[in-house]
C-alpha cells in the first residue's frame, strides 16, 4: 500500500461501516489496524456531522485486540486506569504515559535497527535464529525497562514531595484554613 501524502479520511456511516474516501471502498477495523501498523495519518469522521471519531475507533481496535489476543493490559491495570479519570493527576498521567510509550517505541526501534544490522552483515533470515535472539533479548529488555520504571517511579515521588512541600508554604499564610495547619495554632 502506498504512503500518501496529507491526511486520509475515513467517514463512518450510521450502519457502523466505514469508507475509505482515498480508495473510495469500504474498510473494516482489520484495515485501519494496517493503516496504523504502516504508519497511514488519518482521520475518522462522522459521515453525517464530522465529528472526529478517531480515538473511538482506536479504543474500539485496542479492545478487540485485547479480546482476541494476548492481552498488554491486566485487569488491574485497566482498573487504575479508570480510577485516574477525574482524578487532579488526569491530565499529567496522560502525557506520562504517553511519553513512556514513545520511549518504549524508540528502544524498539534501535533495537529493531540492530537486529536489521545483525541480519543483513550475517545473513541470519530463519525465524528459529529470530526467535532465538529475541529469547535472549526479551529478558534484557523487561530487566532495563523494569530499571527504567523503578527510576520513573522514584522520580515521580520526589516530584510528589516538592509539590506537597511547595503547597505547605503556599497554603501557611492562611493559618487554620487547612488541616496541615490547624496543628500550628
Amino acid at each position: 500500500m502506498a504512503k500518501n501524502q496529507g491526511l486520509r479520511t475515513i467517514k463512518k456511516y450510521p450502519n457502523r461501516r466505514l469508507y475509505d474516501t482515498q480508495t473510495s471502498t469500504y474498510i473494516t477495523l482489520a484495515d485501519v489496524k494496517q493503516l496504523v501498523l504502516e504508519n497511514q495519518e488519518f482521520q475518522v469522521v462522522d459521515a453525517k456531522t464530522s465529528e472526529d471519531l478517531t480515538r473511538s475507533i482506536l479504543l474500539q481496535i485496542i479492545m478487540e485486540e485485547e479480546t482476541d489476543g494476548v492481552p498488554m493490559f491486566t485487569s488491574n491495570s485497566l482498573a487504575h486506569i479508570i480510577r485516574l479519570y477525574g482524578n487532579a493527576m488526569q491530565n499529567i498521567m496522560g502525557g506520562y504515559l504517553e511519553k513512556n510509550i514513545q520511549a518504549f517505541m524508540d528502544i524498539q526501534g534501535k533495537l529493531q535497527e540492530q537486529s536489521k544490522a545483525l541480519y543483513d552483515g550475517n545473513n541470519l533470515t530463519s525465524p528459529e535464529v529470530w526467535s532465538q535472539f529475541m529469547n535472549v533479548q526479551g529478558p534484557v529488555m523487561q530487566t532495563m525497562m523494569g530499571n527504567y520504571i523503578e527510576q520513573s517511579k522514584n522520580l515521580f515521588l520526589q516530584m510528589q514531595e516538592q509539590m506537597q512541600s511547595q503547597a505547605k508554604t503556599v497554603f501557611s499564610q492562611f493559618p487554620n484554613q487547612f488541616p496541615f495547619n490547624a496543628d500550628k495554632k
